[in-house]
């Protein structure tokens, strides 16, 4: 070890590496198994596969740790646009097997309900573009009960509270005064990690393989073949 950044839990090591690239936020964090060591955010839609690994070595920087110390590897899923959340999960693999350690994923609305901390019913809603939202409704800041899935902001269920960008892109539709004051935007990091290490302590409920979360289609797609035209 480079600086004792990890954690023993037991006779087990633990340094969780955390990241998620499903919305305008890239965002990384480190966790020793009790609390966030290092955590940066950079909001910027259009550059996640440059900020990505920079922002990764800024943490493990912070935290005076080596990527080799690494136990785990927690990617947010989405849902997000295709091109900026297949940056994180490709990243998860690709570490994942150069490492030797497992790769989990976790939905990203989940961080989002986690970091807002709410005892009550809410729903997380993020930016889907096309004026639509991605969303999913919680009893608490733990436990979905329904979602994700993708609307748009007129068809969401409900007059409860609301958490995320999407919530605010749409305040004139879903209502200013849903929105809870000061709730996050965007997917924290450090919240993912901080509930993926909780989901790890009572069995990995909740944990997923690190597959990603779209609801539709990507905006881009490979053209067909060209149709026969007859003169």
């Amino acid at each position: 070890m480079t600086g004792g950044s990890g954690h023993r839990i037991g006779l087990t090591f633990v340094l969780v590496l955390a990241f998620d690239t499903a919305t305008p936020a890239v965002t990384a964090a480190l966790h020793d198994g009790r609390k966030v060591i290092a955590e940066s955010t950079t909001v910027d839609a259009r550059r996640h596969g440059e900020l990505l690994a920079p922002t990764i070595q800024a943490v493990l920087r912070d935290a005076d740790a080596h990527l080799r110390e690494v136990t785990a590897i927690v990617a947010g899923t989405g849902p997000g646009p295709y091109t900026g959340l297949r940056v994180g999960l490709a990243t998860a693999q690709a570490l994942s097997t150069a490492l030797g350690v497992p790769a989990h994923g976790l939905c990203t609305l989940d961080a989002i309900a986690f970091d807002a901390g709410l005892s009550e019913p809410f729903l997380v809603a993020t930016d889907a573009r096309r004026k639509e939202v991605f969303w999913a409704r919680y009893d608490d800041s733990r436990v979905r009960v329904a979602g994700p899935a993708v609307n748009r902001p007129a068809d969401l269920p409900g007059e409860l509270p609301l958490v995320g960008a999407g919530a605010r892109l749409y305040a004139d539709v879903l209502g200013a005064e849903r929105i809870v004051p000061g709730s996050p935007e965007h997917p924290r990091a450090g919240a993912l990690a901080e509930l993926a290490v909780h989901r790890m302590a009572v069995g990995g409920d909740g944990l997923d393989r690190p597959r990603p979360v779209y609801l539709r289609r990507p905006d881009a797609r490979v053209p067909g073949a060209p149709k026969r035209v007859t003169a």
